[in-house]
């Protein structure tokens, strides 16, 4: 949930990129860490092991002030794709305010993916998450590679779906913007209604987005 701290003015707001194990959490991360402006962002903090590659997180703290002072925030997250961490998966999806969910285009990886997405159906009912609620977005990645699922496909795989899919090829950074701007769009208008502080201050839902994704 989005911490907001009356005395100091701020809100602050925490994005997760969740998924299967090595579908391009990280990459993702990194890629959007090089397209923003230095005066947002500050340093990605990488935890690596032998068992993964990110066993608890990446953050990129980003912040702009609103018109009326008040000063927005983002925290971004990866989690690790291991199952052997679910525990810690949990840890970082708690409070979240909207998910990435970080798909692998490959067509073997099929299964992987469904069984990321209930984890994550899961482990946000576990955490407290109204789900049907959360702002989601779920991106395709590595579009680049060989035997990979036709955009066709995966539009109707997810056609009924509420939330929008998005394409990328995260290790060129294509398609990595987008995606994080589909999912702001969707977090300004579930903040707006938990907190109706955006508009109050001055904050539309477009400059909310161009000002979180100035490069």
């Amino acid at each position: 949930m989005a911490e907001l701290d009356t005395a100091r003015q701020s809100l602050t707001l925490k994005i997760v990129y969740y998924g299967p194990a090595l579908s391009g959490k990280t990459t993702n991360l990194q890629r959007l860490h090089d397209l923003l402006s230095p005066e947002l962002k500050g340093d990605m903090m990488t935890l690596d092991t032998r068992n993964d590659r990110t066993l608890f997180f990446d953050l990129v703290p980003l912040g702009f002030r609103a018109p009326s002072g008040l000063l927005l925030k983002f925290k971004l997250f990866t989690v690790p794709g291991q199952v052997a961490h679910d525990a810690t998966r949990k840890a970082v999806l708690s409070r979240a305010d909207g998910v990435v969910f970080v798909a692998d285009s490959q067509r073997h990886q099929g299964v992987n993916n469904g069984e990321a997405f209930d984890n994550l159906v899961r482990n946000a009912q576990q955490v407290g998450l109204d789900f049907e609620r959360l702002p989601l977005v779920v991106q395709y990645n590595k579009r680049d590679l060989p035997d990979i699922f036709g955009e066709h496909e995966v539009r109707q795989r997810w056609d009924r779906a509420p939330w929008p899919v998005t394409f990328a090829t995260a290790s060129a950074g294509s398609g990595v913007r987008e995606t994080y701007e589909a999912l702001l769009q969707r977090l300004y208008v579930r903040a707006d209604e938990q907190y109706a502080l955006l508009n109050e201050h001055g904050v539309t839902a477009e400059r909310f987005v161009s000002l979180a994704c100035t490069a």
